[in-house]
C-alpha cells in the first residue's frame, strides 16, 4: 500500500497542485490508516471493507482525536479509495456508503482592534528583533496572510508604488493584497535597519542598530549571494513558520492578552475587522484567498455575535 499512497500523493501534487504541508498531512493520515489495516491482517486494498473503516474511525475516537481531526482522516481515506478506483488500481470503493459526520462551524477567536494595536505597540523598539517583529505584525494584520505565506514572501512580491503585495497561497494560487501606509513604513524600516545585518549575520546582540535609509540593493534583493526572502532569522536564513508563530504568541503575552492565540488569530481578526467596518464579503474572500465564499462566511457569524452583544448591552428590553 505504500506504493499506492506514493502514487496518490504524486497525483495530488501534480494534478491538483496542493501545498506541501497539505500533502504531508494526507500522507500522515493514510500511513496511520494503512498501519491500522495491517494490524487487522488487511494487506491489499481490495480486502478493505466498510467495517474496517468504521473500526479505524472508532479507534481514532478512542485515542481522543477531535471530531475535526477524525473527519480530516476520513476525507483523506475517501479521496484515496476514489483515486484507486478511478485509476483501476482497485475494483471497489469501500468508502462509498460511509457518511462524513457534519460538524458545527466554530466561530474563530478574534482579537479586538485595541488588542491588535497593543501587540504592535509591544513590539516597538530599536533593537534588530523589535524592528523585524513589528514589520511582521504590521504586515500580517495589514494583509491577512497565512503564516506560511508570510514566511515565503519575497522582496519582489512587494509593489511599493502600488502599495500591494503579490501573495502565493495554497495550491500555488496567486492573489493581490493591498497594504496600508503603516505596514509599508514598518517594512521599509526593517529593510533599512535590520535585514542587511541579518544577511551578514553580524548582529550585535542586544545593542541598538543605527538609523540609516533603506538600501535600494537590499530592497530589490540584488546583494551578491543574498536571499530574496523578505523576513530572515537571526542566522540570515528564511524565517520558519514556527518562529513566526512564537513571535505572535510572544507579543500577545507581552501586551497582556489572555485569549487563546493561534497561528491564524491575526488573519481571523483582519477579516472580522474589515467586515465590521463595512467591507463586502466578496472583497474579503479575494484578500484571504478563499476559493469558496462559504469559507469566508464564517466571519459573518463573528459579526453577528458582535451585533448580539451590542443589542444586549444597549437595547432597553434585552
Amino acid at each position: 500500500m505504500k506504493e499506492l499512497i506514493n502514487e496518490f500523493i504524486n497525483h495530488l501534487s501534480v494534478e491538483r497542485g496542493l501545498a506541501h504541508n497539505t500533502l504531508l498531512a494526507y500522507r500522515w493520515d493514510l500511513t496511520q490508516y494503512t498501519q491500522f489495516l495491517f494490524k487487522k491482517g488487511v494487506h491489499a486494498t481490495d480486502k478493505v471493507r466498510r467495517s474496517h473503516i468504521s473500526d479505524y474511525l472508532y479507534d481514532q475516537k478512542l485515542k481522543k482525536l477531535s471530531a475535526t481531526s477524525i473527519c480530516r482522516h476520513l476525507a483523506a481515506i475517501k479521496m484515496f479509495h476514489r483515486f484507486l478506483l478511478r485509476e483501476r488500481l482497485a475494483r471497489q470503493d469501500p468508502t462509498a456508503l460511509v457518511e462524513t459526520p457534519k460538524l458545527w462551524k466554530r466561530v474563530p477567536e478574534v482579537l479586538s482592534m485595541g488588542e491588535i494595536e497593543g501587540m504592535i505597540r509591544a513590539s516597538q523598539g530599536r533593537k534588530w528583533q523589535d524592528i523585524r517583529d513589528q514589520a511582521i505584525l504590521e504586515l500580517l494584520y495589514a494583509s491577512g496572510m497565512r503564516v506560511s505565506e508570510l514566511a515565503n514572501l519575497k522582496l519582489e512580491n512587494i509593489n511599493w508604488e502600488g502599495s500591494f503585495i503579490r501573495c502565493i497561497g495554497k495550491g500555488n494560487k496567486e492573489r493581490i493584497i493591498p497594504i496600508g501606509r503603516k505596514a509599508k513604513e514598518a517594512i521599509q524600516r526593517y529593510l533599512g535597519r535590520s535585514r542587511g545585518r541579518l544577511l551578514k549575520s553580524d548582529l550585535p546582540g542586544a545593542a541598538d542598530l543605527p538609523d540609516r535609509p533603506a538600501s535600494p540593493k537590499i530592497q530589490r534583493g540584488e546583494q551578491a549571494g543574498s536571499s530574496s526572502v523578505l523576513f530572515l532569522s537571526r542566522l540570515g536564513r528564511k524565517i520558519s513558520r514556527q518562529s513566526l508563530w512564537k513571535i505572535i504568541r510572544r507579543y500577545a503575552r507581552k501586551s497582556g492578552i489572555k485569549k487563546t492565540i493561534k497561528p491564524h488569530t491575526i488573519r481571523h481578526s483582519f477579516a472580522t475587522h474589515l467586515l465590521e467596518r463595512g467591507a463586502d464579503l466578496r472583497s474579503v474572500q479575494e484578500m484571504l484567498g478563499h476559493s469558496d465564499i462559504s469559507t469566508t462566511q464564517i466571519y459573518t457569524h463573528v459579526d453577528r455575535e458582535r451585533l448580539k452583544r451590542i443589542h444586549k448591552t444597549y437595547h432597553p428590553r434585552s
